[in-house]
């Protein structure tokens, strides 16, 4: 009875935002339109996916329609809002095989979901959430954007280390736009390239919130960033550069934390494995990315990354993915490694490869992909994750994954 009244508030809830949304936008439309008030945009994707996963004799084909659509709203000069939803339709042998499929696909916020479970089928499920809704208010040199936000900090493109808030995965290709968090976010301009903001968010526990201080400032043709705060009950410190070398970019991350807190985590409740010990909880962390890229005149790309965890595994690394996302850790390995390559073979067609790379345990997964503009708002693209490694290695368990997928923007 609990679950069911829980589920009728939600769906209540998210019915109210959205009614209320389709009176803005009716009242838009009709008050402000001459004024350009009022932006509308978004796509519709298919996603058709076949994987083969070990442990798995059968491989698993699937299908996803995902339609997203975005806003904008400016009453007035100084104040702007957003509102962003997005649809997703799964069916297929994954959502079959898989009891628990609809918690894997599920964002998480501790207070305020904003989603609803439109259908759960033996084999296909459809999901509606709101991941950005925000008021933004601008004020001479001041900007308070109060909501569900991006707060997109860092450098680095594959692993964004100082990036507290909304810390990203490559892997995950077919969500352009990223989680959101629940924040309050005051930035202060100091100059044309240069702030000071600060941004909090408050967790369920004093563990999971998050407060920190973030600068900006432009020196030798250079942006440096400097942020310090807290992050699971522990003192972050933290920079990043950005800049070019002979027309090479230039990036990295450098991050310092305090020892992390065994009892801020689950982490008791998972069985050891083969002996294995935890990460160390009394010594301090210190992570490093670096990353340089190029493009050459006939449109050519490189791009290599580096990334570096003191307390990070040598060996069995699968063992702890689990506690390295606990901890906040952006892979479970003391040393990771990104190259990637990429080439227009037409003006409309661009192909790409990208590999991480665990020098430790040898496994890596290679990103093989193919984009094809076919007209001028539909795209086509082809696109793989090959894992590969030994057992309990960082990707030797995830097997062969293989996509097609079409996008209509608007």
């Amino acid at each position: 009875m609990e679950k069911s009244n829980q589920t009728y508030i939600r769906m209540k809830n998210l019915r109210s935002i959205l009614n209320g949304f389709l009176l803005l936008i009716i009242f838009s439309f009709n008050s402000f339109a001459q004024l350009s008030s009022f932006e509308l945009n978004g796509y519709a994707k298919y996603l058709f996916s076949s994987v083969k996963i070990p442990y798995f004799s059968e491989r698993f084909s699937d299908h996803l329609i995902h339609t997203r659509i975005n806003t904008r709203w400016y009453p007035v000069e100084s104040i702007s809002a957003a509102l962003e939803a997005r649809m997703r339709g799964f069916y297929g042998e994954t959502v079959e095989n898989f009891p628990n499929y609809i918690d894997q696909i599920k964002s998480k916020h501790d207070f305020v979901q904003l989603d609803y479970v439109a259908w759960n089928k033996n084999k296909s499920i459809g999901y509606v959430e709101i991941d950005r809704i925000w008021l933004d208010w601008q004020f001479k040199n001041f900007q308070t954007t109060i909501g569900r936000q991006r707060i997109a900090w860092g450098t680095s493109w594959v692993w964004n280390i100082t990036d507290l808030f909304n810390p990203l995965s490559i892997l995950d290709f077919d969500y352009e736009e990223r989680p959101g968090v629940d924040a309050i976010r005051l930035q202060y301009y100091t100059g044309a390239v240069s702030k000071i903001e600060a941004a909090f968010t408050r967790g369920k526990t004093r563990g999971k919130s998050i407060a920190a201080v973030h600068a900006v400032m432009n020196k030798w043709n250079y942006d440096f960033h400097l942020l310090g705060g807290v992050k699971n009950n522990r003192w972050i410190l933290g920079g990043a550069w950005s800049g070019d070398i002979s027309g090479a970019g230039f990036r990295g991350e450098i991050v310092a934390s305090a020892a992390p807190q065994k009892s801020a985590t689950s982490i008791n409740k998972i069985p050891r494995i083969l002996g294995e010990s935890l990460f160390d909880y009394d010594k301090p962390v210190f992570s490093l990315a670096l990353s340089g890229d190029y493009t050459f005149e006939n449109s050519f790309y490189i791009h290599t990354e580096v990334l570096f965890n003191s307390n990070g595994k040598a060996k069995n690394a699968a063992i702890h993915q689990f506690e390295a996302a606990e901890l906040g850790m952006l892979s479970p390995s003391r040393l990771s490694m990104f190259h990637e390559f990429s080439y227009n073979f037409t003006p409309l067609i661009r192909g790409s490869i990208f590999g991480l790379f665990n020098p430790n345990d040898k496994s890596f997964v290679a990103v093989p992909s193919l984009n094809w503009s076919i007209l001028e708002n539909f795209d086509l693209m082809l696109i793989a994750l090959l894992f590969d490694g030994k057992p309990l290695s960082e990707f030797g368990g995830f097997g062969k994954m293989f996509f097609i997928r079409t996008k209509y923007s608007f």
